[in-house]
């Protein structure tokens, strides 16, 4: 399998209880619309590798339990551990103009409703309690929430990060 012909979706956090299993963390908007897919490629050492699924199971936070066919020991699992996971590309369900995977905005430009561009989206702080998007604006960082009522949209043909930031949230940034 070609990387080009696959999509990232996630990597290889930690074992899961015994045997075998492996707690996945989904970067995608819906963990549950991926409960019926029977195989993922993972990259060992630059080879995508299918591996095929026994049990898929929705934990919390977008992690996933899952068990694949012929690792039954935490040994074959603990090979697994941080590496990427990814579907192939027809397998992939495709998200909203309101929604995104983390990797996908790294880059974008971020446009504010009242203080147009605001910079440049350097990263995704996935804090369990308060998800956050780094925006750098000229050499300072702006901490925005990452919480789907200050995301108007997103152009991924433009690579532009529309948002409605809370009043005075970015001017506690810049000033």
């Amino acid at each position: 399998m070609d990387i080009k012909d696959t999509i990232y979706i996630g990597q290889i956090a930690k074992l899961h209880g015994y045997k075998g299993g492996v707690s996945l963390y989904m970067d995608v908007s819906n963990p549950k619309e991926y409960l019926d897919i029977q195989s993922l490629y993972i990259d060992l050492e630059g080879i995508l590798t299918p591996f095929f699924i026994d049990s898929f199971k929705l934990k919390n936070k977008g992690f996933v339990a899952v068990k694949f066919q012929e690792i039954d020991t935490d040994e074959g699992a603990k090979k697994l551990l941080k590496k990427n996971v990814y579907l192939r590309k027809d397998q992939f369900i495709e998200v909203d103009d309101n929604s995104f995977y983390n990797r996908e905005i790294i880059g974008f430009d971020v446009l504010d409703v009242s203080k147009g561009n605001i910079g440049k989206v350097s990263e995704l702080i996935d804090d369990k309690s308060n998800p956050l998007i780094l925006i750098m604006h000229k050499g300072k960082e702006i901490l925005l929430p990452h919480n789907e009522s200050f995301i108007l949209n997103v152009d991924r043909k433009m690579k532009i990060v529309n948002v409605d930031a809370p009043e005075g949230l970015i001017d506690l940034y810049l000033e």
